[in-house]
């Protein structure tokens, strides 16, 4: 059975892709107004007057529905400047931070390099001060050692 197929007895619910729309539906209220001004039971005159007062509300109307409109895109705006500049502010927090942050790190960094670089030169220092003692007893002993050679050859 495919997914096209279905049981005569059972219910089922149709879907329309296309339906009428806002203007289908300004048209057919423009249209319906036209007609029933036309088989109105009133004098021009009522008419014209009964459509110059209602324009006016309707006027009055847009007028109050486009400057609620403006305040609402107004406040919106202003809402969403407030809240892009806070986050802006907390971004540039957060930068100075981690700037900051990194400034402590490279200059314990840089402390830390001269403290190594001292302690090294003190042991190069100490080692070449221990060597030279050493190779100054090894000449002091090889000389001994050759002295007393001396000594033995000439009591031989």
């Amino acid at each position: 059975m495919s997914e096209y197929d279905y049981d005569t007895d059972e219910p089922f619910v149709v879907i329309e892709k296309e339906s009428g729309s806002v203007p289908s539906f300004v048209w057919g209220l423009a249209i319906g107004a036209g007609l029933a001004l036309l088989f109105a039971p009133q004098s021009g005159e009522e008419t014209r007057f009964s459509i110059e007062s209602k324009a006016r509300r309707v006027g009055r109307r847009a007028r109050g529905a486009a400057e609620d409109l403006t305040d609402t895109v107004l406040d919106g705006y202003e809402q969403a400047r407030r809240t892009v500049e806070d986050r802006i502010e907390i971004a540039r927090d957060a930068i100075e931070l981690k700037k900051e942050q990194a400034s402590r790190a490279l200059d314990a960094g840089r402390l830390a390099a001269q403290d190594a670089r001292e302690e090294l030169e003190r042991r190069i220092s100490e080692s070449k001060a221990a060597y030279q003692t050493g190779a100054d007893a090894a000449r002091s002993a090889r000389a001994s050692a050759m002295a007393e050679d001396a000594l033995d050859r000439e009591e031989i």
